[in-house]
């Protein structure tokens, strides 16, 4: 999933300072490990250059991560939360298809004021996945999170569904839409870098995939 800058939503409460504190130190690790990973391949890296790069103790590091590539598991699960949350608010209106569109296009289309933090979240995670393909390990850390997201989109789309929805549609649903997101970012990674075409950009990518794996869903809204 797309890493993104933490924003507020009107279903979450303020954390602590001393979690803030945690979740900054973990960004920042996350961000120079995907960097570090972007640039000289996972195999190149360590965890001692990680903490080097991040400003922290060795020690500090394995504190927070148990080895090197889980390090950017933050970087990827901060944008699954913030999907989820955009699709629980999607507007009342919409379909449970247009709501997943909807939800898609806020997540991978820098806006507002929070878009150059977005543009550089999805730079850093384009580079990050052209290291993936060549590192078994830091591959099953970005299947691993495309699997909780699966598990957490269920309890979403049942919430945004009628109530009498049959719960297989709704496991196929989030397969779908789970898939789709995964499949357009590593197809958007493996692209040309200077590509400007909003037709190959992220967000184009996963509403095509979405509607092609969706297609012959009939997910009813609430």
């Amino acid at each position: 999933m797309t890493p993104q800058p933490d924003r507020p939503t009107p279903h979450t409460t303020r954390p602590s300072l001393t979690e803030r504190r945690k979740a900054e130190t973990e960004r920042e690790i996350a961000r120079h490990a995907a960097g570090l990973f972007s640039a000289h391949g996972a195999a190149s890296v360590t965890a001692e250059g990680i903490a080097r790069a991040a400003g922290v103790s060795l020690r500090t590091f394995y504190r927070y991560f148990r080895t090197k590539e889980e390090a950017v598991a933050p970087l990827l699960t901060g944008g699954v939360r913030q999907w989820l949350a955009d699709l629980a608010a999607a507007p009342a209106g919409l379909p449970v298809a247009r709501a997943l569109e909807h939800a898609v296009r806020a997540a991978l289309t820098p806006a507002g004021p929070y878009a150059d933090l977005q543009a550089e979240a999805l730079e850093s995670t384009r580079g990050l996945l052209r290291a993936v393909p060549g590192d078994p390990a830091l591959r099953s850390v970005w299947l691993r999170v495309h699997a909780e997201t699966e598990e957490a989109l269920v309890p979403v789309l049942a919430g945004l569904a009628r109530k009498d929805t049959d719960p297989l549609e709704l496991r196929l649903t989030a397969s779908a839409a789970n898939a789709a997101m995964r499949i357009a970012m590593e197809t958007w990674s493996a692209g040309e870098a200077d590509s400007d075409d909003p037709e190959r950009g992220p967000a184009a990518l996963a509403v095509r995939c979405l509607r092609g794996l969706t297609a012959g869903l009939h997910t009813p809204r609430a």
